[in-house]
């Protein structure tokens, strides 16, 4: 199969209060990123309403959910927002999915409703996008999802535009490749586009990041784990080109701390 075009994505959310998310919209277009990307978590302001400011800021940038966690609402709920940001911004928001973490129990609850079973939630993300196929009539709103397991990457396979890689920090490279193989397997000669998010550019994890992902730097160099990029802007290049070689990966996030520093990078490799 024919390799796609290098194309860039960046995670931020919209903590910091409306001028600082518009600027952040304005400068992720500015250089050269693909697509501003939004957590769902109740701690933040929702997706819906951040991805859709952040297009009527700029006049390119795709933005999407990265991803919507199908415990936080129902498949109808979730299918009639992602519907709806395709519509407001012209056919340029991408809707993520994923299972959600362990913490969104918790978030659920809240919310009224169940956290539900391992394959209740995948159950849940299927459905939503059979609704948004359904809703969207003659548009189509790409989908992605994230996936992280062998369930969740076979239905990857049979439904997503887009699937991201989401295992673990520590997984190889050949565990990767069988991954993306097995998405590859699902999908038969449906055409996908494999994603990956990169959780540290440099030699440093920022202490936010090191919570989140449960290791610190010495860790993942250890390992050659590809949830970190090093080395200068040429050996970033390189890393990125055999990636997209090994595992067919050409759609790379980072997070917005890494918005500038990995810019070079997106210069020089986006649409290529």
């Amino acid at each position: 199969m024919p390799q796609k075009a290098f194309r860039f994505g960046v995670v931020a959310g919209a903590t910091e209060g409306g001028a600082q998310w518009l600027a952040t919209a304005r400068r992720a277009e500015e250089l050269g990123y693909s697509t501003l990307l939004c957590p769902d978590n109740l701690t933040m302001p929702t997706p819906t309403a951040a991805l859709a400011a952040a297009t009527a800021a700029t006049s390119e940038l795709r933005v999407g959910s990265f991803v919507l966690a199908s415990p936080l609402r129902t498949a109808r709920a979730a299918a009639w927002e992602a519907h709806s940001l395709t519509v407001v911004t012209s056919g340029r928001f991408e809707l993520g999915l994923g299972t959600g973490r362990p913490e969104m129990r918790q978030q659920a609850a809240e919310l009224g409703l169940p956290y539900g079973s391992g394959q209740e939630r995948l159950d849940a993300i299927s459905e939503t996008v059979d609704h948004v196929r359904r809703l969207d009539g003659d548009a189509h709103t790409p989908v992605m999802i994230a996936a992280g397991g062998p369930k969740v990457r076979r239905l990857a396979g049979l439904k997503a535009d887009i699937v991201t890689m989401a295992g673990g920090v520590l997984t190889t490279r050949a565990e990767m490749t069988g991954h993306v193989e097995e998405v590859r397997a699902a999908a038969g000669d449906r055409d996908v586009e494999f994603a990956m998010n990169i959780w540290v550019v440099g030699d440093e994890v920022p202490p936010w990041i090191r919570g989140f992902i449960g290791v610190d730097a010495e860790t993942l160099i250890e390992h050659d784990s590809l949830g970190m990029l090093r080395g200068g802007v040429d050996d970033m290049v390189a890393e990125l080109e055999r990636r997209r070689e090994e595992q067919g990966v050409s759609y790379f996030s980072v997070n917005g701390a890494f918005l500038e520093d990995f810019a070079p990078v997106v210069e020089r490799l986006s649409g290529k």
